[in-house]
């Protein structure tokens, strides 16, 4: 008997490492009710838009893809190939799920980042009444409850989200409003989705949390755990050997993290801790909390505990009143820490956030020159810090197959792409590779000989 064929789902993703991971869960609260991947959004009978608002113009930017698809599903129905549900997800739906259903009415559903484990559910309520809007209430625990225990996907690496939300309310971001407060899943939780994602072949997990460091899930004992607790069990499960997290705030960057960096193997020398701004006075109108110095002498001790720890950071220039001299202290703390990598942009005012209102706004020609000089001293870092790597061995984990015939691509210690040649046959391991030399965005590497070859 020929078995009915499977529905197909497409997600766009935009942003950050959690909306991958959202979008992941996403495919996995839909699989039982028959959709499965596809690559083309025309090829697709239900697409999501998993939507990101940090920065300016996100929304629009979902506008136009919505105009896009709404054609497209106008052209398959004149065809005769079916139709195709259309839902907004994500940041951008849960701030602005209202005015999305009225400037697009192609939509069928709309749903934040904390409800879409009821996509089934809405699924079917929007097939008998197209417009429905859930997840303005915050309740992480309820969604983190519901999602299926098993996971898709088949490869060596994995997100799981353990913490979500952030009460740090930074003058520039809409993440508090669209996130809601700091939330950490319990330990159990995290540890029964870390076993089954090592049943499944997975070496390397990657924690995930607006400010993942602030994570203080309850414990097997009711007591909290902290973040460097959770690394160490983690490191217990047998097939696990990396952890990475991010993102972290300084401000919680605690001793027993610190210290974990220099005493847990599987905990990964690479460290993404934003500044935003090397400037004292723009920290204080960013609302971050920490000062220059302490962000300093924070670098110190990290680099104390772990000597080759790799830093990454973000960056935003042209925040409101930001000077000249502003914006040279910043080159400044780049130049004392220097960078393995890093995200920077121009600020763009977010609708709702307190520095959207402040009054001494930076002309973009000004913007765009600083951007550009900060661009250049970072990515002049970063190749820095690549070429360094030439001639050391390093342990590799290989991924995936390359372009070029039995090359494999895998992921160094500190988060780089490594090419090798004749590894395809080495994928889901890791294996020590010699570096031959260091691109601006990867390495390349030898496989070393043994005895045997």
């Amino acid at each position: 008997m020929d078995h009915a064929p499977a529905r197909r789902l497409f997600i766009k993703t935009y942003g950050c490492q959690m909306n991958v991971y959202d979008s992941e869960r996403m495919a996995d609260v839909l699989r039982p009710l028959g959709y499965a991947p596809t690559d083309t959004p025309e090829s697709a009978d239900f697409v999501i838009l998993n939507t990101c608002h940090i920065r300016e113009r996100a929304a629009e930017k979902v506008y136009s893809e919505l105009g896009k698809l709404k054609q497209m599903r106008e052209a398959k129905l004149a065809a005769g190939r079916g139709g195709m549900t259309i839902a907004v997800a994500g940041c951008v739906a849960q701030a602005e799920g209202e005015e999305i259903m009225k400037r697009q009415p192609a939509v069928d559903l709309v749903v934040g980042p904390q409800a879409y484990h009821q996509l089934p559910e809405l699924l079917t309520r929007t097939a008998r009444a197209r417009g429905e809007r859930i997840g303005a209430d915050f309740a992480p625990h309820e969604k983190f409850d519901a999602l299926p225990a098993e996971r898709g996907g088949d490869g060596v690496t994995a997100f799981l989200t353990v913490q979500e939300g952030c009460d740090k309310f930074c003058t520039f971001c809409v993440v508090p409003y669209t996130r809601g407060a700091e939330w950490s899943r319990p330990v159990a939780a995290v540890l029964d989705e870390a076993r089954a994602l090592a049943d499944r072949g997975v070496r390397e997990v990657t924690l995930l949390g607006q400010n993942v460091n602030a994570y203080n899930g309850e414990g097997p004992d009711g007591q909290p755990f902290t973040l460097a607790r959770l690394a160490y069990a983690l490191a217990e499960i047998p097939g696990l050997d990396r952890i990475r997290y991010t993102t972290s705030h300084p401000n919680d960057m605690s001793d027993d993290l610190i210290a974990a960096h220099g005493e847990l193997d599987a905990l990964m020398p690479y460290l993404h801790l934003p500044v935003q701004a090397g400037s004292d006075r723009i920290l204080r109108l960013m609302n971050r909390k920490h000062g220059r110095q302490k962000y300093l002498d924070l670098i110190d001790r990290i680099r104390d505990a772990r000597p080759d720890m790799a830093m990454a950071g973000d960056f935003i220039v042209g925040f409101p009143g930001e000077t000249d001299r502003d914006f040279e202290d910043t080159m400044d703390l780049v130049r004392r820490v220097t960078y393995a990598g890093a995200f920077s942009f121009m600020y763009s005012p977010r609708p709702g956030t307190p520095a959207a209102t402040m009054g001494v706004q930076v002309p973009a020609q000004v913007m765009r020159e600083r951007l550009h000089a900060l661009q250049g001293l970072l990515t002049e870092q970063q190749i820095a810090f690549n070429a360094s790597l030439a001639g050391r061995v390093l342990p590799v984990l290989f991924e995936k197959k390359g372009r070029h015939g039995a090359q494999a691509i895998g992921r160094s210690p500190y988060l780089q792409s490594v090419h090798v040649d004749g590894a395809d046959h080495l994928i889901g391991q890791i294996v020590q590779v010699e570096i031959l030399s260091g691109q601006q965005n990867s390495l390349t590497g030898r496989l070393i000989p043994t005895m045997e070859s």
